[in-house]
């Protein structure tokens, strides 16, 4: 079989032609889908049944109506970058060979990129609740705070609720999605986004007379568990118990004080615990509240006995009163002492925005 280069001569060609190695383009790809992003589309094609002569196909190219705006690459997907946010396109696939690029493939669908949404979503309040992702929002990150059980009159401590963040969270803008915050009010303490298996801050619960609750547990790529509520074991259910601190973005929360011991101090970026105060002084403390702004100071449990700290809350955390936990999830002292709710609070674009500190704050 001949195999020239260069400028053929018109003997070669007729050697080529008789052969059937006359040099020909590939044909036409065929197209798929593309998909908008932020100034820029995502284009799906398959490879075109004619290759050409030589056979081997050496890449593509996807061009866009209108702006003739194109880009090149081995394989599909290609990505058209250098959009304009707002303009509709569709695209055409070609392929080539050495000999050159084919015919354009059919026009693909019509899209239209758009600058990514910013924004963010809070539910403080307890209940079930439909989140709809707005137009541009495909990723989305989420921090849960399970709440802590309202203290019915025991002794023991309530456990803080735990923390959990997820980041860069796949949604379909328009899509529903399901937000549930715990309620301190009933065994439903759990908040979370879309199921417990996505994100979650579980609950803290009631302890009893001679023990304190369990903290909540977490799921999600980070967080933290809550810190148990006290026990008044030690002595007698007359000295009621701390409550736990909640969860921390990178730690779990401090358990609440053995009557008036002071409580432990969560891991770093926890919340922590209150210790249990002296009755007549200073009551049962709180445990120490989380905030859903992301990671960042410290604030203390709920007041103890005199000059005493009982653990340390995570951000956004603040100084509860007597028997009352933090801003989110502190657990309360023993007695008849209210805890805090819990809350889940939603941020996007979640590939630029994530828990813990990567842009948290309100935008």
């Amino acid at each position: 079989m001949p195999n020239f280069s260069g400028l053929w001569t018109i003997t070669q060609q007729m050697q080529a032609r008789g052969a059937s190695t006359w040099p020909t383009v590939p044909g036409a790809p065929t197209i798929g889908t593309a998909t908008a992003g932020n100034a820029q589309a995502s284009v799906t094609f398959t490879a075109p049944a004619c290759t050409g002569y030589p056979a081997s196909i050496t890449g593509y190219r996807v061009i866009s109506t209108p702006g003739c705006v194109s880009n090149t690459g081995a394989s599909s997907p290609i990505v058209v970058t250098g959009l304009s946010n707002g303009t509709a396109y569709t695209f055409k696939a070609q392929a080539t060979n050495a000999t050159g690029y084919g015919a354009l493939s059919a026009a693909s669908n019509s899209v239209t990129p758009v600058a990514p949404t910013v924004g963010q979503d809070a539910y403080t309040t307890a209940g079930t609740f439909t989140w709809v992702a707005p137009a541009g929002v495909s990723f989305v990150s989420v921090v849960a705070v399970g709440a802590a059980r309202d203290n019915s009159g025991v002794a023991g401590g309530v456990g803080g609720g735990g923390l959990g963040y997820k980041n860069n969270y796949s949604v379909n803008p328009g899509c529903s999605y399901t937000v549930v915050v715990g309620n301190r009010a009933t065994c439903s303490t759990d908040s979370y986004f879309v199921s417990t298996g996505v994100v979650k801050g579980g609950g803290g619960q009631l302890g009893s007379g001679s023990t304190g609750g369990t903290g909540g547990t977490y799921t999600g790529d980070g967080g933290g568990n809550g810190g148990a509520g006290g026990t008044p074991a030690a002595c007698s259910s007359t000295y009621e118990s701390g409550g736990g601190g909640a969860g921390g973005y990178s730690g779990n929360g401090g358990k609440g004080g053995n009557n008036n011991v002071n409580g432990c101090a969560g891991a770093g970026g926890g919340a922590g615990g209150g210790a249990g105060g002296v009755p007549g002084v200073s009551g049962p403390g709180g445990g120490g509240g989380v905030g859903i702004l992301g990671a960042g100071g410290s604030g203390a449990g709920g007041a103890v006995y005199p000059g005493t700290v009982a653990g340390r809350g995570g951000s956004g955390g603040n100084n509860g009163a007597s028997g009352t936990g933090g801003i989110y999830g502190g657990g309360a002292g023993g007695g008849s002492n209210t805890s805090r709710g819990g809350a889940v609070r939603i941020i996007y674009p979640g590939n630029t925005r994530s828990f813990p500190s990567t842009c948290t704050g309100n935008l």
